[in-house]
């Protein structure tokens, strides 16, 4: 249930009831579950467990996300009775407190209220936070009864209008719970520099045990073990998900800013269907897309738009305007590699409307820096490039892509209209100090955006990018079951070669990027975990990226940012 609340009253004022209801029953998320019972832990079940009192109710931890200058979404989940396990739609009303304070002892409480969990949100609580102080640090729990949750922590954003001096993300995506542990949220949890972590996709994966990786490679199963479907099944993963003690720490340390990508839904979605969804045998795919967003919008410290879609605008004073999109809502279907249909106009990446959107924010900016955080890579990738004065014409000949064959088509380059369009607008507008944000590929790259990639360098860049690898999802060297940067190398000096604004490309670590904000320039430190496989990775710095102010191309520096 969402409730937002004035601080002066701590009484919610508008509540939200999502419309899908289930009784059905889902597979545990935990072994054994301690309950609460009249505002009291069950001494048994919480000995079986392992859990104390304190945790009992709250088995899933708290979060943050959204931050505001004046206000921050606040998130937790309940867990009344042992029978109230993600997605079984059982469990009573339970009320629940929360309070948010200026120190973490809550001697200086600001704002508190109380608000109630049902089965109708899977007992999932957001409180909409506002009347906090602009650009300040704040402690938050929640209560039911005498048990408390964990503190969280969490930060608001400068004023609209202030001059802040600088901005830290941490930058993560693809977390695939079989294919390894989250210790890169663990070291993001331990930095105490970040504003806030941005999320840019596949947070979580619909793939049932063994389906991805092979079972051989899987580190742990998940639950509930058949592919996901129903809203029952999307509930349960997202209980799963958030059983894991380095994501808990992520979310009880700092704001976390998420879009979706496909695995929140099912691989390579868009908007009529998805690679992974059968018709018939995994039911309309309009029923599964509303199961997969009513469970995102329950678990997830995510503001939901009244289009019912994830992309918004959040602002971090005169420094930086992040725009955050939606690349499955509205997509047309894929086309195979080597189809010349990527340059179809009638194709669409991100619908009409978004891309209005998104234009018009990137050309009304007042923001030092224009941040885009896009699930899937806008820079193209292409091989077999022809010369300018060759590729068009051969293009129209035989019906080949016009910048060249396509590694990805599930990328920006499957819908070239939709980026050209975008950069003759960043061109004709004379939009500087573009950055797009991106994840999914599970690999770490660092490129320049080519005005026309045909005719790069000369041709110019219309922004840059920065893409962050996978927390733990399989790149190159896990597929082929080799060793980290043997085969790789030959295969990155390949893709430069065939692509000159690529300036960087690790097709193997996996770990965590920190973006780092200033009015001089926009920087990208790159980390990698030494081994996905062991929850006590350790991490360690790999490159580093910047672009600065005025110049629209990244150049490599040599130390990450302290």
């Amino acid at each position: 249930m969402t409730s937002r609340t004035s601080p002066a009253t701590g009484v919610p004022s508008a509540t939200r009831t999502p419309s899908r209801r289930t009784a059905l029953r889902a597979v545990a998320a935990t072994a054994a579950v301690p309950v609460l019972v009249g505002g009291a832990a069950a001494p048994a079940a919480a000995v079986a467990s392992g859990a104390t009192a304190q945790a009992s109710a709250f088995l899933h931890g708290v979060a943050s996300g959204d931050p505001l200058p004046d206000g921050v979404l606040l998130w937790t989940r309940v867990t009344p009775v042992l029978e109230a396990v993600p997605g079984s739609g059982q469990g009573p009303d339970t009320a629940v407190g929360w309070e948010v304070a200026e120190d973490r002892d809550f001697a200086r409480v600001v704002a508190r209220g109380t608000t109630t969990a049902s089965a109708a949100t899977d007992h999932t609580v957001k409180v909409d936070v506002r009347g906090l102080r602009p650009e300040s640090a704040y402690w938050f729990r929640f209560s039911c009864g005498d048990v408390r949750s964990p503190a969280g922590r969490t930060r608001t954003t400068p004023a609209a209008d202030s001059a802040t001096e600088g901005v830290r993300f941490g930058m993560v995506s693809c977390a695939n719970w079989e294919s390894g542990f989250f210790s890169a949220y663990r070291h993001l949890a331990a930095r105490s520099d970040l504003d806030a972590v941005l999320h840019l996709g596949d947070y979580l994966y619909e793939y049932g045990a063994g389906q991805y990786p092979e079972p051989q490679y899987a580190v742990r199963q998940h639950e509930p073990k058949h592919e996901i479907v129903t809203l029952a099944d999307y509930r349960a993963r997202h209980g799963t998900y958030r059983t894991d003690p380095d994501l808990q720490a992520l979310h009880h340390r700092h704001p976390v800013v998420a879009i979706w990508d496909d695995h929140e839904f099912a691989n390579d979605a868009w908007s009529g269907g998805a690679e992974n969804h059968t018709p018939g045998a995994e039911g309309d795919w309009a029923e599964r897309v509303a199961a997969a967003k009513q469970a995102y919008f329950e678990w997830m410290p995510v503001r939901a738009s009244t289009e019912g879609t994830v992309y918004r605008r959040l602002r971090w004073g005169r420094l930086a305007d992040l725009l955050l999109l939606d690349l499955r809502a509205f997509r047309s279907q894929q086309v195979p590699v080597g189809s010349g249909a990527v340059d179809d106009p009638d194709r669409t990446l991100t619908g009409r409307a978004q891309l209005d959107w998104l234009k018009g924010h990137l050309a009304s900016s007042d923001a030092a820096w224009k941040l885009v955080g896009t699930s899937v890579m806008i820079s193209p990738v292409a091989f077999g490039s022809l010369p300018a004065h060759l590729l068009k014409p051969m293009a129209e000949l035989v019906g080949l892509p016009r910048e060249g064959l396509a590694i990805n088509t599930d990328q920006w380059d499957g819908y070239t209209d939709d980026r050209k369009e975008l950069i003759g607008h960043l061109t004709g507008k004379g939009v500087r100090n573009t950055v797009f944000l991106t994840g999914d590929i599970h690999m770490s790259w660092a490129n320049d955006l080519p005005v026309k990639a045909a005719t790069y360098p000369l041709s110019g860049s219309a922004g840059v990018e920065f893409v962050v690898t996978s927390v733990t999802s399989d790149n190159l060297d896990d597929m082929l079951r080799v060793a980290p940067h043997t085969v790789s190398l030959a295969a990155a000096t390949a893709v430069r070669a065939a692509n000159r604004h690529v300036k960087w490309l690790d097709m193997d670590s996996h770990g965590y990027g920190v973006l780092n904000v200033t009015a001089g320039h926009t920087q990208m430190d790159y980390y990698a975990i030494s081994d996905k496989t062991r929850r006590d990775a350790t991490s360690s710095w790999i490159r580093s990226y910047r672009t600065r102010s005025g110049t629209q191309r990244v150049e490599r520096v040599y130390q990450p940012v302290r």
